[in-house]
C-alpha cells in the first residue's frame, strides 16, 4: 500500500465490508450505538499496527471510508468507541481489536489470552470490571481480498432433491490418513478435490457433499488449555471467511472456489453446515472479538429483566438477534455471497430454531423465512434445517415451512430402537420407510422433506452404535459428562471391540441392517463419512474437540470393511436404478387392475396387514410390497415413471421367520437381490413363486424383486 491509501475518502455506506474495486477500498461497518469507529491497519505480518484511521461518515448506522490505492492482502481490523455500560446492553472496549463480521479472509491464530475480554479477568464485579489491555497482538487480523477467479465453464449439478444422497464429511477427517493423497493436500479443501478423494465419492455414488462448518471459527479457550481443539468448527466467528487451517495455500478463497469447481465436474454438489444461531464470544463473561465489540445490543438477544445477560436458545452461550434488520441482513448477505460468489449449492443450518424465534416462541413463518423465500438466489439452493434448539419448545420436527427439508431426528430414533429390537414400532417404522408422511404431508411438503440419518457426527458412527452400550467419552477430558446418554444402541453382546466370531457377525449383519434400511426409504439418505467403511471413534460420541485418528477417517481397510464398502455401493446403485425408492410424492392408495394398491403392507403370512396387527407390542416382522406400474408420476420428459415390483422384508427378531409371498402377478417369480443375513450382494439366482415361503432370518433385511426378467421359462 502506498502512502495516497492513508488518506481517507468519504466512501459509501455499502456494500458492508472490505470491498476492492480495482483502485482502492471501501469499508462499511454497522453499528447503532457507538460513539467512533476506528479502522486498524496491520503490517504484512499482522504483528505491528501501522495506522488507525477514524472512519468519520455515518450514513444510516453505518460507518463507513474509502482508501484510494489500497489494495487486496491488506490486513486490518476495527476498534470501536462507545459506552461500557454491561446492564444497559454495552460493551464498547477500544482496547479490543474487532474482526470484521464480512471480512472474506484472515490472516493469523486467535492465541488466548485475558486480554481479548473487555473486563479484567478475576475481578470481583466480574463483566461490570473494564480491562484496558489491548489485544491485536493476540488476534488474527481481517484481510482484503481480490474476488477475480475463472469458473470456467462451472455449473451446478441441481440434482433433483427426490435423486439426492448426501454424505456428511468433516474437510480434514476426511482426507487427513489418505494414503494416496500427498500429505501437503491431507486435510485441505485442496485434498477434498484430489482425485482419490473424488474417486472415492464417485464410487460410492453420493451426489452431494455436506461440509461441517467451513466459516472462520475459533477453538475454545478451554480446549486449548487442555491441548485439545473445536475439531467439529460449531464456533463461529466469522460467516464470509472459509477458514484457513484448512487451506493448502495462502489463498483460502481460491482453494474453496478451485474445490467448488471440481467437485461440480464431478457432478457433486457442495452444501455448507452453517452456525448462524450464535458465535464463538459466548455469554456475558465470553471475550470481545467482533460482534460484542462492534454493537453487542445490536447483534445479541439480551434478557429483557437484566440486559447484562445473553439470552441463550443455543446451549453455547448467545443467540444472534434476529429481531434486529442488520444482524438479518448478515446472515442472509452471507448466504449471498456463498451462492453467489463461491458457487455452493445449499446449506445445512445448525439449530436452526433458533433463527426463527422472532419473540420467544418459534415462527415457521418468522422473517427469516419470509425473506429466504422470496430471495431469487436463496430460495433456488437446498435448505435444510436441524429442526431444533436448546430452548422452550425448540423442539420443531416437522413444522418448518415448503422450500425446506429437515434432518429427520424420528427418523433415526425409530429405525435405530426398531433394529435394536424393541418391539410395537412397526406402525412408526412404517411413516418412516414411506417418508413420513405424517410430519411433512400435512403443510404441502414431499417425501424429500425428509433427511434421513441414522448416524451424524453429533453420536456414534454406525460402527460404534452396534458395538458400544455406553458412551467413552473420557479423551474430552469431562469425566464422561458430556455426549448423549440415550443413544439407542445394542453393543450385540459384548462392550467395544472384540474377536468372538458371532458377535462380529451379528455387527455386521446390524451395519448391513442399517445401510440397507437407510437407502430403501423414501426421503433423502444422508450418510456419514466413512460408515461405508465401519469407522469407529471407539466410544466416543461426542468427538467435538478430537482432531485425531478419533475423528479421522482409516483408509487402511481390512477384508470385512471392504466388504461393508462393497455392500452399501450396492444399495446406492440399486437406490438410483430404481426410482420406485426415491419418489416424489407420497404414497396414495391407488388400485391396480388386478385388485393390487400401489403399496401394501404384509405380515408373514403373505396376507395385508389388519389394523389390529399394527398395534401388537411384539410385532417385529414387517412386510412392504411396492407396485412398479403404479408410481404415479411423471419423468422430465412427461413420460409415466414405471419400475419392477418390490417386497421388502424387515424381521427385527431374533427368530427365523417362513415369510409367504404374496402372487399379485402370478406368471412372475421372486429374485432376492439383498438379504443381509449374508455377505453377498444376493442371496442366489433362486426364484420364488407366488405362495412359497422366504427364509427370513432372525435380525434381517430381505429384498425381492419381480420383473418379466425374473419369470421362468
Amino acid at each position: 500500500m502506498n502512502k495516497e491509501a492513508y488518506v481517507v475518502w468519504p466512501g459509501k455506506p455499502y456494500p458492508l465490508g472490505a470491498t476492492w474495486d480495482g483502485k482502492g477500498v471501501n469499508f462499511a461497518l454497522f453499528s447503532e450505538h457507538a460513539e467512533k469507529v476506528e479502522l486498524c491497519l496491520f503490517d504484512a505480518r499482522g504483528r505491528r499496527e501501522i495506522e488507525r484511521i477514524e472512519l468519520r461518515e455515518q450514513t444510516d448506522l453505518v460507518w463507513h471510508g474509502y482508501l484510494p490505492g489500497a489494495a487486496p492482502g491488506l490486513l486490518y481490523g476495527y476498534r470501536v468507541y462507545g459506552p461500557y455500560q454491561p446492564l444497559r446492553g454495552h460493551r464498547f472496549n477500544p482496547n479490543k481489536l474487532l474482526l470484521d463480521p464480512y471480512a472474506k479472509a484472515s490472516v493469523g491464530k486467535l492465541r488466548w489470552s485475558d486480554a481479548h475480554f473487555g473486563y479484567k479477568i478475576g475481578a470481583k464485579q466480574e463483566d461490570l470490571s473494564f480491562d484496558w489491555r489491548d489485544s491485536a497482538l493476540v488476534m488474527p487480523k481481517c484481510q482484503v481480498i481480490d474476488p477475480s477467479f475463472d469458473w470456467e465453464d462451472d455449473q451446478p449439478p441441481d440434482t433433483a432433491w427426490n435423486d439426492t444422497i448426501i454424505y456428511e464429511l468433516h474437510v480434514k477427517g476426511f482426507t487427513a490418513l489418505h494414503p494416496d493423497i500427498p500429505k501437503p493436500l491431507r486435510g485441505t479443501y485442496s485434498g477434498l478435490a484430489s482425485a482419490p478423494a473424488i474417486k472415492h465419492l464417485r464410487r460410492l455414488g453420493v451426489t452431494a457433499v455436506e461440509l461441517m462448518p467451513v466459516h472462520c471459527f475459533a477453538d475454545d479457550r478451554h480446549l486449548a488449555e487442555r491441548g485439545l481443539r473445536n475439531y467439529w468448527g460449531y464456533n463461529s466467528l466469522g460467516f464470509f471467511a472459509p477458514d484457513r487451517r484448512y487451506a493448502a495455500t495462502d489463498d483460502a478463497v481460491r482453494e474453496f472456489k478451485t474445490m467448488v469447481k471440481t467437485l461440480h465436474r464431478a457432478g457433486i454438489e457442495v452444501i455448507l453446515d452453517v452456525v448462524y444461531n450464535h458465535t464463538a464470544e459466548g455469554n456475558h463473561l465470553g471475550p470481545t472479538l467482533s460482534l460484542r465489540g462492534i454493537d453487542n445490543a445490536a447483534y445479541y438477544r439480551l434478557t429483557h429483566a437484566n440486559r447484562r445477560f445473553c439470552m441463550d436458545y443455543t446451549g453455547c452461550g448467545n443467540t444472534l438477534n434476529m429481531m434486529q434488520p442488520r444482524a438479518l441482513q448478515l446472515i442472509m448477505d452471507s448466504l449471498r455471497y456463498w451462492v453467489r460468489e463461491m458457487h455452493v449449492d445449499g446449506f445445512r443450518f445448525d439449530l436452526a430454531a433458533a433463527l426463527a424465534r422472532e419473540l420467544h416462541d418459534v415462527d415457521r413463518l418468522g422473517a427469516f423465512f419470509d425473506i429466504i423465500h422470496q430471495d431469487p438466489v436463496l430460495s433456488r439452493v437446498k435448505l435444510i434445517a436441524e429442526p431444533w434448539d436448546l430452548g422452550e419448545g425448540g423442539y420443531q420436527v416437522g413444522n418448518f415451512p415448503v422450500c425446506w427439508t429437515e434432518w429427520n431426528a424420528k427418523y433415526r430414533d425409530a429405525v435405530r430402537a426398531y433394529w435394536k429390537g424393541e418391539g410395537g414400532l412397526i406402525g412408526d417404522l412404517a411413516y418412516r420407510l414411506t417418508g413420513s408422511s405424517d410430519l411433512y404431508a400435512h403443510n404441502g411438503r414431499r417425501p424429500y422433506a425428509s433427511i434421513n440419518f441414522i448416524s451424524a457426527h453429533d453420536g456414534y458412527t454406525l460402527h460404534d452404535l452396534v458395538s458400544y452400550q455406553q458412551k467413552h467419552n473420557q479423551a474430552n477430558g469431562d469425566n464422561n459428562h458430556d455426549g448423549e446418554n440415550h443413544n439407542l444402541s445394542w453393543n450385540c453382546g459384548t462392550e467395544g471391540a472384540t474377536d468372538n466370531p458371532d458377535i462380529l457377525a451379528l455387527r455386521g449383519r446390524q451395519l448391513r441392517n442399517f445401510l440397507a434400511t437407510l437407502f430403501l426409504s423414501q426421503g433423502v439418505p444422508m450418510l456419514l463419512s466413512g460408515d461405508e467403511m465401519g469407522r469407529t471413534q471407539q466410544g466416543n460420541n461426542n468427538a467435538y474437540c478430537q482432531d485425531n485418528e478419533i475423528s479421522w477417517l482409516n483408509w487402511d481397510l481390512n477384508p470385512e470393511q471392504e466388504e461393508l464398502l462393497a455392500f452399501v455401493q450396492h444399495m446406492i446403485g440399486l437406490r438410483k436404478a430404481h426410482p420406485i425408492f426415491r419418489r416424489r410424492s407420497f404414497f396414495q392408495v391407488q388400485r391396480l387392475r388386478g385388485g393390487t394398491n400401489n403399496i401394501l403392507w404384509l405380515n408373514p403370512d403373505g396376507l395385508e396387514m389388519g389394523d389390529d396387527e399394527w398395534n401388537l407390542g411384539y410385532a417385529r416382522c414387517l412386510g412392504m410390497y411396492l407396485a412398479g406400474d403404479a408410481i404415479g408420476e411423471l419423468d422430465k420428459q412427461g413420460k409415466t415413471v414405471k419400475d419392477d415390483d418390490f417386497l421388502l422384508m424387515l424381521n427385527a427378531s431374533s427368530d427365523l421367520i417362513p415369510f409367504t409371498l404374496p402372487g399379485f402377478r402370478s406368471h412372475l417369480r421372486w429374485l432376492p437381490v439383498v438379504d443381509t443375513s449374508v455377505l453377498t450382494k444376493q442371496s442366489g439366482m433362486k426364484r420364488y413363486a407366488r405362495g412359497s415361503v422366504y427364509p427370513l432370518q432372525g435380525r434381517s433385511l430381505v429384498l425381492l424383486r419381480q420383473s418379466k426378467s425374473t419369470s421362468q421359462r
